[in-house]
């Protein structure tokens, strides 16, 4: 409809308006509907000055009012989100009526884009995301900040994305480089970038102002009321993108930049997309692209490793993909062979191009790094786990003010802060790093430190899981180190869960870069955390790697302690004979060192191997030798340990009675001391003598003692071991109670990957037959 008379029955309706007369006609309706609020009123709602409002309201008017006051009025007359759409878009089409009806726009139609990126995959959900910027009812300009590390590919999607969408925006697409981290150039200036812009319009010279807030005005004036696409990439802040952005919502604005501009997204209300790395799915899509299905296909372990080495970084990969090219002859697993020397793979990685090296990729984000930023940086490449923690890094650079620049680190990608608290960097990235702390000063100093972190914290954590372990002799940490304070047995727990694969790299590392003592004092730290968790195979590994480093440095402590290790380890991985091996080198050791107490644990150690090859009666002999040893009083701990063992082995010989006494009265040391963990052991043993004796409720009930000490001090195995044997109790008088018994300690063999499980099934088996 056009101007004239209308029912006023009828609700407003912007579709109905066919011109600008009847639009306004519609906004007075909508303003009676809402209830006739004063003109002061909805100034105070929109905060549009009242003669503005009266003004867009006239009968008289003949061009529409701005498109933002159209939006905030309805707002402001309590219409919901889709009828504030439905008044957009009635608005535009009006004015794009208007608009043909008036003499057209002159002058170029700009088409900047770059070239789009051939072979291009993945990045759904920033595809979808970007779409949204084109929408054709937006009430104020669309702004999409993409960021994300150097060579994950935010041009290609920037560029990928805007060739796809060109359609939506007829009037022209503008592209500038920002040359926000430009190695050999200093960044656009805005004023520069508003020129290149107003060029494309075919502004005469002489019409373009000097200054940059009126050049910006007019820039803005020429994108009004026209559907232009601005792609501002690269960008070094949000300053630098500000002057560039259009005044109307007709327009969208792609911005990337390598630091995540928080600014444009809480004052301009910029929607955000972090590009991660590739998953390894869109990897293999990304090297099919490039080499050919078949090619891939044909190779597919050599694949994986090339994706793995290029650590799902589509630049890398790009980059190995064309050396595979112009090589066809030869098997991608050579290339991936030639990339597995890590000092040797960003030379692999260096297409002679500036723009395309990964190097110098790279060396874009680090060179723009202040300086403490820039040293964190190349200190982390001495960092021997996947993983950071403030607390470490604070130990690595030497004080405790760190959170600033891991806060930098991450704002530029060049770290991600995946689960809050915890640092990583990609192995391109480290590769990168540690061609840089090559020639630090600090190098040694930082990996003392570091290792001192891990070693202090460690030995702190392991002491609340066992008060009563041998402790080790560590000299003060180095100046600067920041050791972490976990404070209950449940801080312990998570600490070590939490830094496992650190723990184990650390080892590794200390060995391998000449700090042989902290090399097996990590991984004697790591023993009570290993064994109650059950990662067996870890312990021995460590233990491996400690051995070794402390016979070739000549350390017959470290040897010792490692020898001891190794048994117990063994031990639990059913190698018996090998555990008697180790502990018979393990003696020989603490003997030379002329150590009773060392002795009497690998004592107590060959007691155990013998008894579970079954060998109870020279267990028992061992186990009255570490009692022996342990008369003086110094170690009670140990002693009341020792005096359980010498009761299980009397046991297992069929003398249940006089090994009830041995158990008593450790069980009165361990309540003395404290130790919930030597109690859980001697309320197990006890529970196998009353059951031996007949007695099936107290040996029920000691089971039960043992089984909750357990579950608290987080000891999986010997909580199923109790269970097999509280189910062996109960089957006598209650079948399904020994079942339900029996499958809660098969679910924790089974998560353990431990044989004792096959034991269980036949129970179960015999049991449901």
């Amino acid at each position: 409809m056009t101007s004239g008379k209308t029912d006023p029955a009828r609700p407003p309706d912007p579709s109905e308006a066919d011109d600008v007369q009847g639009f306004v006609t519609e906004l007075r309706r909508l303003k009676s509907w809402a209830g006739n609020p004063s003109l002061d009123r909805l100034r105070q709602t929109t905060g549009i000055a009242r003669s503005t409002l009266s003004d867009a309201l006239s009968p008289r008017r003949t061009r529409l009012p701005a498109l933002d006051l159209v939006a905030d009025f309805v707002r402001a007359c309590g219409r919901p989100p889709d009828e504030v759409a439905a008044w957009v878009a009635a608005w535009r089409r009006i004015h794009g009526t208007a608009q043909t009806l008036a003499e057209p726009p002159t002058g170029p139609i700009p088409r900047q884009l770059p070239t789009s990126v051939r072979h291009f995959v993945g990045r759904d959900r920033e595809l979808a995301a970007l779409d949204e910027l084109a929408r054709p009812d937006a009430a104020t300009v669309m702004i999409m900040a993409i960021d994300g590390g150097p060579g994950v590919g935010k041009t290609s999607i920037a560029v990928h994305w805007a060739h796809r969408a060109a359609a939506r925006f007829p009037d022209g697409q503008l592209f500038v480089n920002l040359r926000g981290f430009d190695p050999d150039r200093a960044p656009m200036l805005p004023a520069e970038a508003i020129r290149g812009f107003l060029d494309a319009f075919a502004v005469p010279a002489d019409r373009i102002p000097r200054e940059l807030d009126a050049q910006a005005a007019l820039y803005r004036s020429l994108l009004a009321d026209r559907r232009i696409l601005v792609v501002l990439d690269n960008a070094r802040d949000v300053d630098h993108v500000r002057p560039l952005l259009p005044g109307s919502p007709a327009c969208a604005v792609v911005v990337t930049s390598r630091t995540r501009l928080t600014g444009l997204v809480a004052a301009e209300g910029a929607r955000s997309a972090t590009l991660d790395l590739l998953d390894a799915a869109e990897s293999e899509q990304l090297l099919r692209h490039h080499l050919g299905a078949e090619r891939v296909a044909a190779e597919p372990v050599a694949v994986a490793a090339l994706i793995d080495l290029c650590a799902r970084l589509p630049l890398a990969l790009t980059i190995a993909a064309a050396r595979a090219l112009f090589d066809p002859a030869t098997p991608l697993a050579a290339l991936a062979a030639q990339l597995a020397d890590a000092r040797e793979r960003l030379d692999l990685l260096d297409t002679g191009d500036p723009a395309t090296a990964l190097r110098a990729v790279f060396s874009w984000s680090y060179d723009a790094l202040d300086d403490e930023s820039a040293r964190l940086f190349r200190l982390l490449a001495l960092h021997p786990g996947p993983e950071i923690t403030a607390p470490a890094a604070a130990s690595l650079v030497g004080h405790r003010e760190v959170r600033r620049v891991l806060g930098e680190l991450t704002r530029t990608h060049l770290i991600n802060e995946q689960v809050p608290g915890r640092f990583t960097l990609h192995d391109l990235l480290r590769a990168y790093a540690t061609e840089l702390v090559e020639t630090d000063s600090d190098r040694f100093e930082a990996q003392h430190r570091i290792l001192d972190h891990y070693l202090h914290t460690a030995h702190t954590a392991s002491l609340l899981l066992h008060p009563y372990q041998e402790p080790l002799p560590l000299p003060p940490p180095r100046p600067g180190v920041v050791p972490e304070q976990p404070r209950t047995h449940q801080d312990a727990l998570t600490w070590f869960s939490g830094r496992h694969a650190v723990l184990l790299a650390a080892v590794e590392h200390a060995a391998s870069a000449g700090f042989p003592t902290h090399a097996w004092q990590l991984a004697a730290t790591l023993t009570e955390y290993l064994d109650r968790q059950g990662h067996w195979q870890d312990w021995l590994t460590t233990q491996h790697a400690a051995l070794d480093i402390a016979r070739r440095s000549g350390d017959p402590r470290g040897e010792a302690v490692s020898q001891r290790g190794l048994a117990r380890a063994s031990n639990w991985l059913h190698r018996h004979e090998n555990a008697i091996v180790h502990f018979g080198r393990a003696l020989e050791l603490y003997t030379r060192l002329d150590d009773p107490a060392g002795m009497a644990r690998v004592h107590r150690g060959l007691s155990h191997s013998l008894g579970r090859l079954g060998r109870h009666a020279e267990a028992l002999e061992r186990a009255r030798q570490a009692l022996d040893l342990l008369q003086d009083g110094d170690d009670p701990a140990g002693e009341a340990v020792t005096l359980n063992a010498v009761g299980w082995h009397l046991a297992q010989l069929g003398q249940h009675r006089e090994a009830w006494p041995y158990c008593d009265r450790a069980l009165t040391l361990l309540y003395e001391l404290g130790d919930h963990s030597g109690q859980a052991y001697t309320w197990d043993t006890l529970g196998y003598i009353h059951h031996h004796l007949g007695e099936h409720q107290r040996a029920a009930s000691c089971y039960r003692h043992a089984i909750t000490l357990y579950q608290e001090l987080g000891v999986r195995y010997h909580e199923a071991e109790s269970l097999i044997h509280l189910g062996d109790v109960q089957a006598a008088s209650d079948t399904g109670a020994a079942r339900g018994t029996w499958r809660r300690a098969l679910s924790i063999l089974d998560d353990l990957g431990h044989p004792d499980a096959d034991g269980v099934r036949a129970k179960l088996a015999v049991r449901e037959n």
